[in-house]
């Protein structure tokens, strides 16, 4: 038998100041009245917590099968355990930019997700890593509130911004910037791209001229990597925006928006599981200075309400 109720005053206290998710899974061991509940409330949870019905199945059988071969019974014993279950699937990634040559991170992200406000957070942290020759580029060409927000991020951190005028060519900004970069001798390009156009499927296309571009003038010369921005409230949308984005160029790394202790926060489990996209970095308000590094330890304990 179960000693759902052993720890609960406890656990329900340290619990208000998990995430929500958290609260609710820590919540399950008091009520449930035997497992099977346990194990069909702990599936709506989850979803409901943004991680996804597939992903959020296979990860409940797994625990299954694990209470079950190793007999185990306490609540400190199972939240250890399904623990462990999800951190064999977290998959993290530290951005770190080669100081022999020349380093260009590719930002995608549909609109409002707080793409350009998160590339001046880049740019901020690598400032504060030592590489000061960092240079913006207005690859967001169909907005000239985007231009206009990059150029105003470039002052803020007193970094150049390439930009041309609104309704140019993205990939001839990208181009020009690579260009001026190595004549600079910048480290670092940080790089806008559109987030919506006429339809998804131009969006598509534009993205993968600009990565041709990309990766033929840096091929042997320098480093490249797609980072994907997504809001961490916006549930099984962000999910569906990484699939689009990945299938169409490649994302190599994930950075979280306006995250937070009390996000559902199951879709960073959903992207690392279905997609094998690791997470880089969260921003966790409006700042430069905040953007921290994942820290996937905090993110379970956080998430399970440890």
């Amino acid at each position: 038998m179960f000693n759902w109720k052993k720890n609960k005053k406890n656990s329900d206290s340290s619990a208000v100041k998990k995430s929500n998710l958290g609260t609710r899974i820590a919540e399950l061991f008091g009520k449930s009245a035997n497992l099977e509940d346990f194990y069909e409330e702990l599936e709506e949870v989850l979803i409901s917590g943004d991680m996804g019905g597939v992903v959020t199945m296979e990860l409940v059988a797994e625990l299954r099968e694990r209470v079950l071969k190793d007999k185990l019974k306490d609540k400190e014993t199972i939240l250890l355990e399904f623990k462990r279950i999800i951190s064999k699937h977290l998959i993290t990634t530290h951005l770190v930019l080669s100081k022999d040559e020349l380093n260009l991170f590719l930002v995608l992200g549909v609109n409002g997700v707080g793409k350009t406000t998160t590339i001046a957070k880049l740019a901020q942290y690598y400032k504060n890593k030592g590489f000061s020759k960092i240079v913006l580029s207005a690859g967001d060409t169909f907005r000239a509130a985007a231009i206009d927000q990059l150029k105003i991020h470039g002052e803020r951190t007193g970094l150049r911004v390439v930009a041309q005028k609104h309704g140019s060519d993205p990939g001839a900004v990208i181009y020009d910037t690579i260009a001026s970069a190595y004549q600079k001798g910048d480290e670092l390009i940080l790089a806008d791209t559109a987030g919506r156009m006429h339809n998804k499927k131009n969006l598509v296309n534009e993205l993968m001229k600009i990565n041709k571009i990309i990766s033929t003038n840096l091929k042997g010369r320098g480093e490249y990597k797609k980072i994907l921005v997504i809001d961490a409230t916006t549930g099984q949308n962000g999910l569906q925006q990484a699939e689009v984005f990945h299938e169409a160029i490649g994302v190599d790394a994930v950075i979280l928006t306006k995250y937070d202790a009390t996000a559902r926060g199951g879709l960073v489990v959903a992207i690392n599981k279905k997609l094998k996209i690791p997470v880089s970095f969260v921003g966790h308000g409006e700042g430069l200075d905040d953007l921290s590094e994942f820290n996937a330890e905090q993110y379970l304990d956080d998430l399970l309400a440890i």
